[in-house]
């Protein structure tokens, strides 16, 4: 499997960009790539190696009728931003609350899908290059928009798992659904085996590049469809962005129809190649699976979701895939973001449910605002990084950065070893396997900028081209593959797209870090870092330049950045996110379904009391 086809599978299978937009003072202004049909993917990896870009590849996300901006009557929202400052008082504030009522109603469960889109159609605009613009005025608090503060529903103790409060649960068979890159996939390697070592079994059913991964890792595999290789020419053709032409939509549109029907059969289907029986009991899955939630409820199986991006909505942070600037339209961003990625897929999650299912079409919001409200979600990133925020509920947990140990059986290159000892420690430059649009222009850039910053440089060729050389420098090295979490060690500092795996990989290993976003979450992730002291601000890859970058990397060399990096390590030494997933997904199930008959239990059963050490 080359590292390639592994960095585009299913980040492409999403699509929702967002993307930033000045505003005037008087409102929050906030543009949503339509052209997407599922949750991004969250890039991340801890292979250097390309087999983790995630390319949010474009589908289509709402209905042609909304796509076709000429069958839209122009929003009287958008219209508003350009007069509202020469309005009487009286009059901005009699649009805001109309505006403000029509927001609260899209999230109203009494109202069809078609009223929504009208609705949807009124508070936002579609323009040509298509994006979707919306408004919140900023003097309308979150209240008013039917979004404000609010927890998640459950009744789960809030409190830490404690191994004494844990109950004996009987061996299960767990199905992980997995869609995205193998950054999104490897995370879920780690808490299976971990799974499986408290004698459960454990299928993992993720795209069929990662069957040796997932084999070799010692669980089991199934294939889910989306085929990697079409995915990645899409990305490749249309960099990440929208599509080039109408005929590209159906494409993605298969792609992802493809992974929703392949769900149900690796639920219950035997074994691909063995033949053995296999029936889940439960489900681990993460968003971009897309139909998980009707896959659980048609075999009557609880359900754990875990992310590596922000899916929950809060008030104290914008959805990644947004870009709203003021806290009063926060919440909504989220809001908005599940409407339009419901209303795209919305056609095929009712054919699967129909004719695979056999459950009825659904019309609610089928994101965390409708069927997804009282599912357990776990954050997988770190609380040192990211604070849970205060207004998720007792159902959602951030359990920190689930790592997969690669380095242990990692033998470097002799030359690769011979050229680390040879100076002091590199600053290491990839993008993984997400596209560069002039490779040439962008390795010359990198070289000029080490050399004035007089550095050692790693660049990562990836999938992306870079490193192309005209003559060879002594002071940089071409890497083709490497695992992060050993590489990682030996540089003095780190330069990357922002994937939330390649972040965790250089935040452990204390290495002040700058984030080149292309798109996605990716610069959500630079932001962090930067609010963390540990980097620059995210540079925006069309901003990338000669005099960015040599700046970038003199902030890192700055000793208190790097004091804060070893401040970051060291609070994150302590965590360990595969357990807190594991203890997460154990405290949520629902006791009732999972209580064995003690007469008939075999005196083998391996409770999860001796899983975690207790005698």
């Amino acid at each position: 499997m080359s590292n390639a086809e592994g960095a585009s599978t299913a980040s492409s299978a999403l699509d929702v960009a967002i993307h930033s937009q000045e505003d005037a003072p008087e409102s929050i202004s906030a543009s949503v790539d339509t052209a997407a049909s599922a949750p991004p993917l969250s890039n991340g990896n801890s292979n250097s190696s390309g087999s983790r870009g995630a390319s949010f590849v474009r589908v289509n996300t709402v209905p042609p009728e909304i796509l076709n901006s000429e069958k839209i009557e122009v929003p009287s929202g958008l219209e508003r931003s350009k007069t509202e400052k020469h309005l009487p008082n009286a009059e901005k504030q009699r649009r805001n609350n109309i505006l403000a009522e029509e927001a609260a109603q899209i999230f109203d469960d009494r109202i069809s899908v078609q009223q929504k889109l009208k609705l949807l159609n009124r508070i936002a605009t579609v323009k040509d290059d298509g994006t979707v613009e919306f408004e919140v005025p900023g003097d309308v608090e979150p209240q008013a928009l039917g979004v404000g503060s609010r927890k998640t529903s459950g009744e789960v103790d809030e409190e830490s798992l404690d191994d004494s409060d844990l109950q004996y649960i009987p061996p299960m068979q767990i199905v992980m659904l997995i869609v995205g890159t193998r950054g999104d996939v490897q995370p879920f390697v780690a808490i299976g085996k971990q799974l499986q070592d408290y004698g459960h079994r454990v299928r993992l059913a993720t795209h069929s590049n990662f069957k040796e991964f997932v084999l070799t890792s010692g669980l089991e595999f199934y294939p889910l469809g989306g085929d990697p290789k079409v995915l990645a020419g899409y990305m490749v053709k249309n960099k990440g962005f929208l599509p080039s032409g109408p005929s590209e939509i159906p494409v993605q549109r298969n792609q992802i129809k493809e992974i929703i029907y392949s769900l149900l059969a690796a639920c219950k289907e035997p074994d691909m190649d063995s033949g053995i029986p296999f029936k889940a009991d439960a489900m681990i899955a993460n968003p971009p699976a897309y139909g998980h939630t009707h896959v659980a409820e048609a075999l009557k199986i609880p359900l754990h979701i875990f992310f590596t991006m922000p899916w929950t909505p809060t008030s104290e942070f914008p959805h990644p895939l947004s870009r709203v600037k003021q806290p009063a339209g926060y919440r909504l961003s989220y809001q908005i973001v599940d409407s339009l990625i419901w209303l795209g897929i919305r056609d095929m999650i009712n054919d699967v449910r129909k004719k695979k299912l056999r459950l009825r079409p659904v019309t609610y919001l089928s994101g965390s605002q409708g069927s997804e409200a009282d599912i357990p979600h776990g954050y997988i990133w770190s609380p040192h990084l990211v604070p849970k925020p205060k207004d998720w509920g007792p159902k959602v947990d951030v359990v920190g950065f689930c790592f997969l140990d690669l380095a242990t059986n990692y033998e470097p290159p002799e030359a690769l070893v011979n050229w680390l000892n040879s100076g002091p420690k590199p600053i290491y430059i990839g993008f993984g396997s997400l596209p560069v649009q002039e490779p040439e222009k962008m390795t010359k850039i990198i070289v000029e900028a080490l050399e004035i910053t007089k550095q050692r440089g790693i660049i990562n060729k990836g999938w992306g081209g870079l490193g192309d050389l005209a003559e060879e420098k002594d002071f940089v090295y071409l890497l083709d593959n490497c695992p992060h979490d050993w590489l990682f060690l030996q540089c003095a500092a780190v330069v990357h797209h922002g994937g939330a795996g390649t972040t965790a990989a250089g935040l452990k290993a204390a290495c002040p870090t700058t984030i080149i976003p292309f798109f996605g979450d990716q610069p959500f992730w630079g932001e962090r870092v930067h609010a963390r002291k540990v980097g620059p601000p995210p540079i925006p890859v069309d901003e990338f330049s000669l005099q960015k970058l040599v700046d970038a990397i003199n902030y890192m060399l700055d000793p208190k950045v790097k004091e804060q990096a070893v401040e970051l390590a060291k609070a994150m030494e302590n965590e360990d996110g595969v357990t807190g997933a594991v203890k997460a997904f154990f405290k949520h199930l629902p006791r009732k379904k999972f209580e064995p008959d003690q007469e008939h239990l075999p005196s083998s059963i391996l409770s999860i009391r001796r899983c975690f050490g207790c005698s």
